[in-house]
This record gives C-alpha cells, sequence and structure tokens, in this order.
C-alpha cells in the first residue's frame, strides 16, 4: 500500500524545508545589507577633515553661490582642496577657507567636467566626494523643487478630481433640479380672478388632497392627472399654484424640457427621481408646464435621439399608472399645444382631465384691471375699467398685466404725477397696435393723403355696418402699420352669424375701395386686409357652410393629402363671394363719399379723429339726404299739383 500524499510527517517534511529555505534566504539578505554597512563605514572612515563636513552637515556652503567659471578658476590654479557633488549643486572649499556652491541641476555639470578618468600614476588634488543624502536647494532651484513635487501631487489628484466632478455632475443630471418648494403657495382660488371652468375642475382635486377617505369610501377616485390648455398668458401656471396653496400639498415646478439631459439614460433617471421625490413628500402636485416639449413616441427609428425620447414617455407613463401606489400625487399640467402630447398621456388613468381655461370675460377683465391698478402708488379715482375692459376685449390677463405698467410708464413719460385714464387708453393702444413710430416723418404730402383716405375708409364702413365701437381713426404709424381704425367689440364673441362675418370682410375692403373712389387706384397698403379677408372667406366657403352654391360640405372633414385636391374649388367659390362683397362696400361708399371726404380732410389735420366725431358726420349727411329728398319729393308733388 502507498503511503498517503497528505501524511503527517509528509506535510512536516516539507515544513522544514521550507523553512529551511526561508531561512537560508534572510541570512543570505542579512549578510548583503552587513557587507553593504561595513563598505559604506569604510567609505565613510575614509572621509576626513573638510570632505567628512561635506557629508555631515553642508549648510555652510549653501551661503554664498558662485558662477561655474569660477570654480574651474580655482581648480586650475590648484586652490581646491574638496568637493562635493549632489544632485543637484556641487559645493567647493578652497585652500584659503572660502567655502561655496555652484548650481549644477541633475548633476550633468560634475558629471562632464569633474568625473572623468585620470591619468596613470596621477593623484587628485582635492577630495571628491558624493553627497547622496545631501539635497541642496540654491536660489531658483529650490522653486524648482517646490514646482516638480506640486506637479506630482497635482498629477495624482487630477484625475481623482476628475473623476469626482464627472460622477458629481452625472448626479446631479440625474436629480435634474427637482425640488419640492420650501412652503406651500400663498395663492388661493379666490386670488385667481375668472376661470371659473378650471377651477371647478381642480376642485375635485382639492378634495381629494384634502380628504381622500370621501372618495374611498365611495369606491371612486379622483382624476390622476389634469391637462390644462390654452393660449399664452391665460393663467394656467397661477391656477396650479392655487390648487397647491388650496390643499396645503408640496408643490413641484417643471417644465416639459426637464427629461431631456445630453447623456443617453439620464432622462429616465429623472423620471424616476421625480416620482420618488413626490411619493415621498405626499401629498404633493407636480406642475409641468409646456407639457408639449415632452413631444410623441415615434417608430421611425431615425435615431438614439428619437429613441431616447422615446424611452422617456414609456417612463413617464409607467410611473404615472405602473405597478406602483401613486396615492398622493397629482400631476398638473399645461400646454398651449395639446395636439403635440403623446396620445398614450391622455387617456383615463393619466391626464385623463382636459380643462379649458379660456380668455376672461367683461367682468373679469374689470376686476383684473382693477386688481393691477390698485398696486400703483399714484391713480386717478375717475378711472373706468368697465370701458378699459370693452377696449381689451380677447386680450389674457397677463397682457392686461403688462397695460397697467405701461400706463404707468406713459405717465411718467409725460410727466403726470398720477395715473389718469388717458394714459391706460394709450397703453391699451400700445398693446393692441404698437407703440407711435417716427415713420410718419419719410412719408411724403401724395403718401399721408393717401393712408388718410385708406384709414376713413375702414373707419367710415365700420360705423356705418356697426361691426363695433369706432374708438377713433388715426394716420400716426402705430407698430408696422402706417395708420389705423381702432374698432373694439361691444361683448365676446364666440359665435358669428354670416351677416356678421360678411361685414367683417367689407370693413377689411373699406380702405382699398376708398383708395378706389377717390383716387381711381389702389396701392399697396391694402396687402394685409386682402390677406385676411381672403382668410374668412375661404373659412366661409369651407368650413361654415357659407357657400354661394348652398354647399354644406366641408374641407376640414378631408385628410390634409385629399383636401389639397379640393382647395382649388373652395377658392373660386370665395373669391366669388369677395367679390360680391367688394361691390356692396364700393357702393356704400360712394353714397357717403361727402361724409369720407371730411374724415381724411380731418385726418390730415389733426392727425387722429375721435369715433364720436365719425358717428356725428354720418348722421348729419343722412340728416341732409332726408333734407334734400324730401325738398325735391315737395318740389315734385308741386309740379304735379
Amino acid at each position: 500500500m502507498k503511503p498517503a500524499r497528505n501524511s503527517l510527517w509528509s506535510r512536516i517534511g516539507r515544513y522544514v524545508i521550507l523553512g529551511a529555505a526561508a531561512t537560508a534566504l534572510t541570512a543570505t539578505v542579512v549578510f548583503l545589507h552587513w557587507r553593504d554597512e561595513q563598505r559604506d563605514a569604510k567609505a565613510h572612515a575614509a572621509l576626513t577633515g573638510i570632505a567628512s563636513q561635506m557629508r555631515n552637515d553642508a549648510s555652510a556652503w549653501t551661503r554664498e553661490e558662485k558662477d561655474a567659471s569660477e570654480m574651474l578658476r580655482d581648480l586650475r590654479e590648484d586652490h581646491v582642496v574638496g568637493i562635493g557633488v549632489s544632485r543637484n549643486a556641487i559645493l567647493v572649499s578652497t585652500r584659503g577657507g572660502e567655502k561655496y556652491f555652484v548650481t549644477d541641476h541633475n548633476a550633468a555639470f560634475s558629471n562632464a567636467l569633474l568625473l572623468g578618468e585620470m591619468k596613470a600614476g596621477s593623484s587628485s588634488p582635492y577630495q571628491l566626494v558624493w553627497l547622496s543624502d545631501t539635497n541642496i536647494h540654491p536660489g531658483m532651484a529650490r522653486w524648482a523643487d517646490v514646482f516638480d513635487k506640486t506637479r506630482d501631487v497635482l498629477s495624482l489628484l487630477l484625475p481623482l478630481l476628475l473623476i469626482g466632478g464627472l460622477a458629481w455632475f452625472m448626479r446631479r443630471e440625474m436629480r435634474g433640479g427637482a425640488m419640492l418648494l420650501e412652503k406651500s403657495p400663498a395663492i388661493r382660488f379666490d386670488d385667481v380672478i375668472g376661470a371659473g371652468e378650471a377651477k371647478a375642475a381642480l376642485a375635485d382635486v382639492h378634495a381629494y388632497l384634502t380628504d381622500p377617505t370621501q372618495f374611498i369610501g365611495m369606491g371612486v377616485r379622483a382624476p390622476c392627472g389634469i391637462l390644462m390648455t390654452g393660449g399664452p398668458g391665460v393663467g394656467k401656471t397661477r391656477l396650479a399654484q392655487a390648487l397647491a396653496g388650496e390643499c396645503g400639498a408640496n408643490f413641484i415646478s417643471i417644465t416639459g424640457s426637464y427629461f431631456s439631459a445630453k447623456y443617453y439614460g439620464v432622462g429616465i433617471q429623472k423620471v424616476k427621481h421625480l416620482f420618488d421625490l413626490a411619493r415621498k413628500n405626499g401629498p404633493t402636485v407636480i406642475f409641468i408646464d409646456e407639457a408639449d416639449g415632452l413631444g410623441k413616441r415615434t417608430d421611425t427609428g431615425s435615431g438614439p435621439v428619437e429613441a431616447e425620447s422615446n424611452r422617456i414617455i414609456n417612463q413617464l407613463l409607467a410611473e404615472m399608472d405602473g405597478f406602483k401606489s401613486n396615492e398622493g400625487v397629482i400631476i398638473v399640467a399645461a400646454t398651449n399645444h395639446p395636439d403635440n402630447l403623446d396620445e398614450a398621456l391622455r387617456r383615463p388613468g393619466r391626464l385623463d382631465r382636459t380643462v379649458q381655461v379660456r380668455l376672461p370675460d367683461l367682468e373679469d377683465r374689470a376686476e383684473i384691471l382693477r386688481f393691477y391698478a390698485a398696486k400703483l402708488t399714484a391713480k386717478s379715482n375717475d378711472i373706468d375699467f368697465t370701458q378699459l375692459a370693452r377696449l381689451t376685449t380677447g386680450l389674457s390677463p397677463a397682457t392686461l398685466s403688462m397695460i397697467v405698467n405701461q400706463a404707468g410708464l406713459v405717465a411718467r413719460k409725460a410727466g403726470a404725477d398720477v395715473v389718469s385714464s388717458t394714459h391706460f387708453i394709450e397703453a391699451i393702444k400700445i398693446a393692441r397696435i404698437g407703440d407711435v413710430s417716427g415713420a410718419e416723418r419719410a412719408l411724403s404730402e401724395e403718401e399721408r393723403t393717401r393712408i388718410a383716405v385708406h384709414e376713413a375708409g375702414h373707419g367710415l364702413v365700420a360705423a356705418l355696418l356697426g361691426t363695433g365701437v369706432l374708438e377713433e381713426v388715426t394716420i400716426l404709424p402705430r407698430g408696422g402699420a402706417l395708420g389705423v381704425a381702432l374698432v373694439t367689440k361691444t361683448q365676446d364673441k364666440y359665435l358669428y352669424r354670416e351677416t356678421e362675418m360678411r361685414n367683417e370682410i367689407e370693413v377689411l375692403l373699406g380702405g382699398r375701395n376708398a383708395e378706389l373712389l377717390i383716387f381711381a387706384e389702389a396701392s399697396s397698403g391694402a396687402a394685409q386686409d386682402l390677406q385676411e379677408a381672403s382668410r374668412i372667406g375661404l373659412d366661409m366657403v369651407s368650413k361654415f357652410g357659407f357657400n354661394v352654391d348652398s354647399s354644406l360640405f366641408s374641407l376640414a372633414a378631408l385628410p390634409k393629402e385629399y383636401a389639397g385636391l379640393q382647395l382649388k374649388n373652395a377658392i373660386e367659390h370665395a373669391n366669388v363671394l369677395l367679390k360680391e362683397l367688394n361691390d356692396a362696400c364700393y357702393a356704400l361708399l360712394r353714397a357717403n363719399e361727402p361724409v369720407l371726404r371730411a374724415i381724411a380732410d380731418l385726418l390730415l389735420e389733426s392727425e387722429t379723429v375721435p369715433g364720436d366725431t365719425v358717428y356725428r358726420l354720418i348722421k348729419e349727411h343722412a340728416a341732409a339726404s332726408r333734407g334734400r329728398m324730401h325738398l325735391a319729393s315737395s318740389r315734385l308733388e308741386e309740379v304735379r299739383a
């Protein structure tokens, strides 16, 4: 039987052999070290006098520095009794007891001149010692050594700093800057003027965040998300802040571009961080402004950018309606372009309620103007806010706020102490049309006359047809217009009858027809009017069924690729409608030509004609016409008698 390889004796034998080998190796190392020490001791013992002083303390030689040429002169004249060579300097002792050093970077000079082979049979006139343990810092060499050490330290620290900075930057990118407000907004629903429909929709969310048990007890759920749509400046952000303020919830405000990132995959981490933060601090309202920045998912596979966008939206959808509980987290999104949102975001369970935030009506505009005007330190008490609200039909709350501030600027520019109605009206003109420019200085007299006739035509037709209230007619250039006929609506309108739209087109054609009536030739100043009239006419015949042949088919029902094929027929019908209205407009101006000329003359004289003056001229002309007709009728009766 063979003995086992791992028996006790075999293991002891291996250990003994390994121990002996380690002992022999250790003894060899100790012997070699002892031999080197003895050799160094003999070498040290051989150094006597000045050489021994250099070895022990070289500070006496570092007090004076000389040039290498002086050292060479001392060597040639046999004045040197000792030389010490270090890594960066040469120490020299002369027979006269002088001690100095010569700078020698990396011992290059000493290797070339001092350590060469001596001739046979000759002896050195001086002692030469290598000062390996001596580190001398003469002059600039000291700073060079500091620079070298600093460079070495930086070479080690810079990679660490770069790695740490990159890690910090990536962590910050993943967080994306989404933070809770330090305290709930102080705004309440009562502080938001108007927007009744939006407030009613947000009331359910308010009830759920303040008392969710009333929903759970009935087995119903609150809206998971609300999408607020509307034009810019209607108050969507303010409504979201009011919601958070009403229920005392935490509030996180971001934009649709928050999820975009420079690095692939960071956008998904931003989505996760956002919802983790909201769940940990619930109840929380996440407000996503400009939500259309998320875009739509695509299946074209056109590149990594589209793929990353798809992944971000997918992760957002999963967080909004996934396996995790979103109790206490409500998402309120706002956008001016709801059609740009992905369809999956708007399905039930996600942004399942759409709220249209509309422009304020007449009463709301008056209240908004009154609210912002109260912040003015000096304002007149004779301001009619109802009249100002009528002049600001179709303007958003943000624009109304700008108008109040602009009124203060106008008052300051005029040197007034208080802001009056005149300043407010001028601010409204600036907001609706533009500020007065200096273009009139470049106009010739013939151009001013033509502009006066053109604007008089617009104003006269608007006053005769009653399309609104004619406030004034002016030939003072404002914004990009060389003249303006300011017409305001008496009330907000959401539906327009065919007659009203036909009247709007006649007002637009009034300026061109006035030029034709007075000058027998039109100008390029009617280009914008024709463009707008053509747009309205095309909508009338292609969308609203106001067609000359009673056709009720709407081109809006056709896909875009087929609607263009039928556009030619619609344009022909719109052109027939425009010609009909153009003839009617010309006939109306011709019947009131004296009034047209009178308005144009007043414009050339004073540059601005109030609307009341135009209405007065129309009444006087009508009375004169009736008088002439009555006189003609009386004479006819006399002739018959």
